[in-house]
């Protein structure tokens, strides 16, 4: 008999190779969503940012800091739109599985493409770009700011991932991710300037994380391991010093618990060293002592969120959030110290692809010396998605 025609698909690269099995489980799918947030911000903030509450961006030093002037702002932004494509084709290795996808939140402070995901896998095999290994997007709360939690273990980035499961229950994986350092130049530049404008990050080995993960029918726990080294170098000095490597280090444990049919805690307590780079907002991964040596800074973060659902149509989600970092004697008073976060809201859903919100949204910035501001904004957001 004849062979059957292959399944037809969207885009001709998708076509699954010839011979193989199942070919009609070939297939491209198109997702996204319509949004638009209107915002009054009482305060202030970072006019980049000013459509989303980033604690980290809210201005402690006025004169001086971007986002300094009068309190009071109106924001609509569409940049929480989103479009992706996803194909799956089948292959003699099994189904080779793509995720491209982008949304518009620029981080100029406009409408431009932010490449979130660019990620390919196929068996336990994983490479290109997605969420970070070390964090947990499962646990994120249902909330409609962009952002989200600054304690939250939060980084999309490029890398290679083999991910096993043992059975339904369990799982595990191990990536190499790529390496960064968020350098903190500090006392240093304020010493000789030149000397610190050359002061550079410089990431020999990328970074090896490992994680774990347990599903039950309460929800799920996670614990992911990070282990980097965190390097810098003077771009102005021929062989590039003076120069050093640090090594950074962290664990963080999250997760969801079904409290009832109609409730779910969301958590996370993460901490380490240098490990400010996967962090959600602020922070440094190397700065200067008191000896003006390069030191591995230390972070803590955590979030709690509880989520509500009223009915099929309401929900409600309230809780809080922290970066912290432990500061060392090098850096200026006006280093990042803390970002503290907290919301709550009312979600209408209308259909489940059309959903309308309200949202207080609240945040801290605290410096090294001891300076704060804080900032609040009400958000109202409608979202189409498909």
């Amino acid at each position: 008999a004849a062979e059957p025609p292959p399944a037809p698909v969207v885009a001709p690269g998708a076509a699954p190779d010839p011979g193989v099995p199942v070919a009609e489980a070939a297939r491209v799918e198109v997702y996204g969503q319509a949004m638009v947030d209107a915002i009054y911000d009482f305060k202030r903030m970072n006019p980049d940012w000013q459509a989303t509450m980033r604690p980290s961006q809210i201005p402690v030093a006025c004169p001086g800091s971007p986002g300094c002037g009068k309190d009071g702002t109106f924001v609509f932004s569409a940049r929480q739109s989103s479009l992706g494509m996803r194909a799956f084709v089948p292959t003699p290795y099994g189904t080779l599985k793509t995720d491209l996808s982008f949304d518009l939140f620029d981080a100029d402070g406009g409408m431009g493409v932010h490449w979130m995901r660019a990620w390919g896998e196929v068996g336990p095999v994983g490479f290109g770009q997605t969420e970070s290994n070390f964090m947990d997007l499962d646990a994120f709360p249902s909330i409609i700011d962009y952002w989200g939690p600054s304690g939250m273990v939060f980084l999309r980035t490029p890398q290679l991932r083999f991910t096993s499961r043992a059975d339904r229950e369990l799982a595990w994986a191990l990536s190499f991710e790529a390496p960064s350092s968020a350098i903190d130049t500090g006392k240093v530049t304020a010493i000789d300037p030149s000397f610190g404008a050359g002061i550079q990050a410089h990431n020999r080995l990328p970074d090896l994380v490992g994680s774990v993960r347990s599903d039950q029918g309460w929800g799920h726990v996670r614990a992911a391991l990070i282990l980097r080294q965190v390097g810098y170098q003077n771009t102005q000095s021929a062989s590039g010093e003076p120069s050093g490597e640090r090594t950074g280090y962290g664990l963080n444990v999250s997760g969801a618990v079904n409290v009832t049919s109609r409730d779910k805690l969301s958590w996370q307590l993460a901490g380490g060293q240098a490990i400010a780079s996967y962090m959600n907002d602020g922070g440094t991964d190397l700065a200067p002592g008191d000896d003006l040596r390069a030191k591995a800074v230390k972070s803590f973060g955590w979030f709690v969120y509880y989520n509500h659902v009223w009915s099929d149509l309401w929900s409600s989600s309230v809780g809080a959030s922290e970066h912290r970092q432990d500061t060392v004697g090098g850096q200026l008073g006006s280093a990042f110290k803390s970002g503290r976060y907290a919301s709550a809201n009312l979600l209408f859903t209308l259909s489940k692809n059309l959903m309308l919100g309200s949202e207080f949204v609240w945040g801290r910035h605290e410096t090294r010396d001891g300076s704060s501001a804080t900032d609040h904004r009400l958000q109202f957001s409608t979202k189409a998605s498909f």
